[in-house]
């Protein structure tokens, strides 16, 4: 008994997670794929606990792939590397399985577990608890701020341009920050009722618009310092903004492999490593980009009068009209003549008769 019981305890156990808004379904396989077990735990800090506890009655547990680290896995996945326990997250089960099987919550916890296990699952989740989740945070209300700031000055406009003759000739010209700031401060009288509602609404747009500029004040306020803390030479070295910065932290996630050198934030950004000088590939001599109003370049032409001449056999002779003939060809000469036939005597020429005559 205690030789098996070792055994057990010594065996190398994947666990995979299929992950849910309120429960969790886990598989346990052994170390050649062998299916253990399949458990259905609920997603809180306990149930958390409960699974480990569940996938470590197989044995040692030594790789968990979950899906959905970035949403309903998110909690699983920090409790289970707080464990010391490898976390690869899995993108989705395998479409043949499912399609031969069907989809259900076991099958996909089970997929989960072989992907992990033969490593076709490999990337590690983000960790969801650094510097990097706080900037996340922030961008996500300032990117809801934005959109809802938008909306509310084109709201406003749009109330400006149908509204009373005064509020239109008032308003209509004006930037979005003279906009703001004039419909914030309007006082309304009352009197004609559209009139006075279209007021009022528009005075509302206003103090919300306010609210916001704000509200993203105070979350750059924020963001700015994090980014500079995060990633000190980011800003200088590509001259990007901090919110451009942010995203691209979110992106490269917590991970220091990502943030290992200059040549990965490169590949991250989409540019050339500016440690590295391509001989062979220079930069163009003129950019890309061409300022409004300036004229497009033309290409210097070895040949500016004419077409590049072309191989002597590819060309074609110039089209020229045939001239015109003195006299009509004789039908003989234009019909196939058979073998051994005489050709017809230069001044007799052949007549045609209509079907009747003589």
């Amino acid at each position: 008994m205690t030789i098996v019981e070792t055994r057990a305890e010594t065996r190398a156990i994947t666990g995979g997670v299929d992950t849910h808004a309120d429960m969790h379904v886990a598989a346990a396989l052994d170390p050649i794929g062998g299916l253990l077990g399949v458990e259905e735990f609920p997603a809180t800090p306990a149930g958390y606990a409960r699974l480990l506890g569940w996938l470590g009655g197989f044995g040692t547990v030594c790789l968990v792939g979950i899906e959905g680290t970035g949403s309903y896995g998110a909690g699983l996945s920090r409790h289970v590397t707080a464990a010391g326990i490898r976390v690869v997250e899995v993108d989705r089960s395998d479409r043949q399985d499912r399609r031969r099987q069907g989809k259900s919550d076991p099958l996909d916890a089970v997929s989960a577990a072989r992907a992990a296990q033969s490593g076709r699952a490999r990337g590690a989740p983000k960790g969801r608890d650094g510097a990097v989740e706080a900037i996340r945070a922030l961008m996500v209300a300032r990117r809801g701020a934005i959109r809802e700031r938008t909306r509310t000055i084109n709201q406003a406009r749009a109330l400006v341009l149908t509204g009373p003759d005064d509020l239109r000739i008032r308003f209509a010209r004006h930037t979005t920050a003279a906009l703001v700031a004039g419909i914030a401060s309007l006082r309304p009288r009352p009197g004609d009722v559209p009139g006075y509602a279209t007021r009022v609404a528009v005075r509302e747009l206003g103090r919300r618009a306010v609210f916001l500029d704000g509200q993203l004040e105070r979350l750059d306020e924020l963001i700015a310092p994090l980014v500079t803390a995060r990633a000190p030479g980011l800003l200088a070295l590509y001259g990007i903004g901090p919110h451009t910065a942010a995203l691209l932290l979110i992106a490269a996630g917590d991970h220091p492999g990502r943030l290992r050198s200059e040549a990965a934030w490169a590949h991250l950004c989409g540019r050339p490593d500016p440690g590295i000088v391509r001989e062979s590939n220079p930069p163009p001599a003129q950019p890309r980009w061409r300022p409004p109003g300036q004229p497009r370049p033309v290409a210097d032409r070895v040949h500016p009068d004419g077409l590049r001449p072309g191989h002597p056999r590819l060309r074609r002779a110039a089209h020229g009209r045939r001239e015109i003939q003195g006299r009509d060809h004789p039908l003989p000469e234009a019909l196939r003549r058979p073998r051994g036939l005489p050709p017809p005597p230069p001044g007799r020429r052949l007549t045609l008769k209509s079907p009747g005559t003589a």
